[in-house]
């Protein structure tokens, strides 16, 4: 059985299509260079390979909590992510349409702004 660097990386893989073969780390020397890696071995691992919900649900209640969270970074990644998994740009819009009720206004314009930067239509 995969470790779960390895089972993370290969869920990231799937869902992230372009992630070099060669990669084995997400360490890049940086400032706090174990965080990529940590979110293989504690997210991707063992959070989105549970049998509970499947990706595309994973990804709607993703989305909406880094909308919450103002999570600008990830949700870069994660909108992408969500198109892979199955979602709609409809979909999207409706998350960050209904994220205005739930985490302001100004959340959800920040993830309209990010959205509009990396989803082409």
């Amino acid at each position: 059985m995969a470790d779960n660097r390895t089972q993370g990386l290969d869920v990231l893989r799937k869902m992230l299509p372009g992630i070099p073969d060669d990669v084995t780390s997400l360490r890049d020397g940086g400032v706090a260079d174990e965080l990529g890696d940590l979110s293989l071995e504690h997210v991707f691992a063992p959070l989105w390979t549970r049998p509970g919900l499947d990706r595309r649900s994973r990804s709607l209640v993703t989305l909406g909590a880094l909308i919450a969270l103002r999570a600008s970074d990830e949700l870069k990644i994660h909108f992408q992510i969500a198109l892979n998994n199955g979602l709609t740009l409809e979909e999207i819009e409706e998350v960050i349409y209904h994220m205005t009720g739930y985490a302001g206004y100004p959340a959800a314009v920040s993830a309209r702004k990010l959205a509009n930067e990396v989803l082409s239509r």
